[in-house]
């Protein structure tokens, strides 16, 4: 018999889950700096698994989302100190991507694997829907969303004057999500037609999205600045004022994330994938022509395209993302445009005042405890994303949208072309170079040149924007770990 634990225990994050127990084998961040489960990094764990033990992995995806662990309202624990914080909402992406690599290598497709996942994976959609559009107009928030100090302000808490910070990447990631959970309900309705239903409400809850993010309301903002031509936070105050805050990050790039398209046939079979056929009623509706009707459902090589990053914008994106005075460094996208290392930016709301600068390396401020950063490093699991965007956006388009890659460079790729030099320049983070040097040890001489430590190799938790050597924990076998994938496919469709 124990003591009975402290009443103010329910007036916790935490009271909202008396039923966890966490009672499993659960693949950690490392064992040793960071030995607990942290949700989205988890799912790149599985998903990384999933090459060479797809049971592994699909048990790994699903593990959070069980009985055991969700919340009464379906929410997903994020990790042991902060259940209740929202992490990116990846599980559907890990599901898919699971199957997908499953299938490819042993020939045969796990459906019943899909259809349970796809289950739990509706609960949670409904916590999502309902839980973090706080201001009922369809922009979601979230806080930090993993990204920990990556915004001027720490993006949890409203400000001193009470405005709020409206997100460019929270709504992106709830985009991205209803296009996995569509392209789960698609690969299902193959066998189970009924599934066509839920295919419905995704190209809806997609649609809405994309208008949310793109198109102009009476909200009195947008997230897309025209005049430099990316995505932003905007503060919102308590007069209805706005005003975008200026930081080119990963979380300008998180739009990219939603991207999807289907061929001929599939749509077809699944005419609600027409969208401009089936939401002609609500444009019908419209008195003005809207932003969906220029944007979405594109046809292209008999392939319809849904995306919340139309070819404009896409291409004005391209122009900063592969500058290698912004977000291309020799190791990959870096977190923050290095033109912040020259030119700190600054922004002061009532009391509040801060300033974000390029810091490539180890964080330079004390949010989130200081032992994270996202304000220049290159951080390998969002890069993989990138990567597989960029992949199906060249799925679609194919060599009618080609880029500089670096811009300014003369060198036109088209985005699957440059998907692959992305990845090699991640993976050169592992690689010798000429000199016989990895970078990732960077200037430990033990490490690059000792014939019993030279072919170690450390996942780092992310790398330095600059010089690619590995900062923050040194054990993380993570989510770094999804430089595996990248290597594998260089295997196949590049001598790099």
């Amino acid at each position: 018999t124990q003591a009975p634990p402290p009443a103010n225990r329910w007036h916790t994050d935490t009271a909202e889950w008396r039923r966890l127990h966490a009672h499993h084998i659960i693949s950690m961040p490392d064992a040793w700096e960071y030995p607990y489960f942290c949700q989205w990094d988890l799912m790149f764990h599985a998903v990384a698994f999933a090459i060479l033990d797809p049971e592994m992995a699909k048990q790994q995806a699903m593990l959070l989302r069980s009985p055991h662990f969700t919340a009464p309202s379906a929410q997903t624990p994020a990790y042991e100190w902060a259940l209740s914080d929202p992490n990116p909402p990846i599980g559907a992406w890990a599901a898919m991507r699971i199957y997908q690599i499953d299938r490819k290598y042993t020939g045969q497709a796990d459906q019943p694997f899909l259809r349970a996942a796809l289950r739990k994976l509706l609960l949670e959609y409904g916590w999502w829907a309902n839980r973090n559009d706080r201001s009922g107009d369809n922009v979601f928030e979230g806080g930090f969303l993993g990204l920990d100090n990556i915004a001027v302000f720490d993006r949890r808490f409203p400000l001193a004057d009470g405005s709020r910070i409206e997100q460019c990447d929270g709504t992106a990631w709830m985009a991205s999500l209803s296009l996995n959970l569509l392209n789960i309900a698609v690969e299902l309705s193959q066998e189970e037609p009924e599934y066509a239903d839920t295919c419905e409400r995704f190209v809806y809850d997609f649609t809405q999205l994309a208008l949310t993010l793109n198109a102009s309301s009476d909200r009195g903002f947008l997230n897309w600045d025209h005049a430099d031509g990316f995505y932003y936070d905007v503060i919102k105050r308590p007069d209805g004022s706005t005003d975008y805050l200026r930081t080119r990050s990963l979380s300008g790039l998180v739009p990219l994330l939603a991207v999807a398209s289907f061929d001929r046939e599939t749509v077809d079979r699944l005419p609600v994938l027409d969208v401009l056929k089936s939401m002609a009623w609500f444009v019908h509706e419209r008195t003005t022509p809207t932003w969906l009707e220029k944007n979405l459902g594109q046809w292209h090589n008999n392939r319809i395209l849904y995306t919340l990053v139309p070819e404009d914008r896409l291409r004005r994106i391209c122009e900063r993302l592969f500058d290698e005075e912004e977000f291309l460094s020799p190791y990959g996208i870096r977190s923050l445009s290095k033109v912040y290392g020259e030119h700190p930016y600054s922004f002061t709301e009532g009391a509040d005042s801060q300033t974000l600068a390029y810091s490539p390396a180890d964080s330079p401020v004390a949010m989130f405890g200081g032992n994270s950063n996202w304000r220049g490093p290159v951080w390998m699991p969002i890069n993989f994303l990138l990567i597989e965007s960029l992949q199906k956006y060249a799925h679609y388009y194919g060599d009618s949208f080609k880029v500089e890659f670096p811009t300014r460079s003369g060198n036109w790729l088209n985005l699957w072309e440059v998907s692959l030099e992305l990845e090699k320049r991640l993976v050169g983070i592992f690689r010798r170079d000429g000199s016989g040097r990895r970078a990732f040890n960077g200037d430990v001489e033990l490490f690059q040149k000792d014939p019993h430590w030279r072919d170690l190799f450390l996942f780092n938790e992310y790398f330095h924007g600059d010089d690619g050597r590995g900062v923050g924990a040194s054990h993380q076998t993570g989510w770094s770990a999804m430089v595996a994938k990248m290597v594998n496919q260089l295997s196949r469709y590049s001598s790099g």
